[in-house]
């Protein structure tokens, strides 16, 4: 299953949630706010890299640049995605969960 994920983890609990109950092997996909937890050196990045045995996180590229951050500043194995990635990645997986 992929598993997106568009709320900053510093204001809303929907990646605590999905990395709660989404099962091993699933992907995520850190879009709109949500990718303010693909940063490096944050309260959010030990959580995502400790997970990243269980998950295969993504970052959609475009909402990265529009908040004005760089490729530098993301989570060593975080993998970058375009938006015909992100279809990709819908068309990849059997079901894609919206987390809000």
């Amino acid at each position: 299953m992929l598993h997106t994920v568009n709320k900053s983890p510093f204001e809303r609990n929907a990646l605590y949630t999905c990395l709660r109950l989404a099962k091993k092997g699933s992907a995520i996909l850190l879009i709109e706010d949500g990718v303010y937890a693909a940063l490096a050196d944050t309260g959010m990045s030990e959580k995502v890299s400790s997970r990243m045995d269980d998950f295969k996180f993504y970052v959609l590229g475009p909402d990265v640049e529009t908040r004005g951050l760089g490729d530098s500043t993301l989570i060593d194995g975080v993998t970058v995605v375009d938006y015909n990635g992100f279809v990709d990645l819908a068309a990849e997986h059997s079901a894609v969960h919206s987390w809000l």
